[in-house]
């Protein structure tokens, strides 16, 4: 049984928060290091292996290995594992999802495709519109 511990009481458990509210928390929480974006951008190349990317950073095994838990605890990676050899991907829907939860948080318009002007369709620009004196 844990115990939350609040300003001035203690109550059996922690305040009722939405699921989705704590997931977006822990992607915000892995993209707030550099190191980390950083690693999602490798992957955004190409799958790699701990080892293949451990070769890109000038850090000990043990702290990126605390940076990939980070990265896996959010969804934002999977790993899988190969004899010894653990192989990392980019798990782009989790990242997509955050980011249209915080646009639809702040009332951001989300941008979709355009009807296209008369000009655009016949292929030409639009003119610019005369100043007027």
């Amino acid at each position: 049984m844990a115990l939350y511990f609040g300003r001035s009481r203690n109550i059996e458990h922690p305040p009722t928060r939405c699921k989705l509210a704590m997931a977006i928390d822990a992607v915000y929480k892995a993209l707030s290091d550099p190191t980390r974006r950083q690693i999602l951008a490798l992957l955004r190349e190409r799958d790699m292996t701990a080892g293949e990317l451990a070769d890109r950073f000038e850090l000990a095994k043990p702290t990126l290995s605390g940076h990939f838990a980070v990265l896996k605890a959010a969804g934002l990676i999977d790993g899988g594992r190969s004899g010894t050899t653990i192989t990392y991907r980019l798990n782009v829907s989790v990242l997509e999802e955050s980011l249209l939860g915080l646009m639809n948080l702040f009332s951001v318009a989300i941008p979709g495709p355009r009807a296209a002007s008369p000009e655009a369709r016949n292929g030409s620009r639009p003119r610019a519109k005369k100043a007027t004196s």
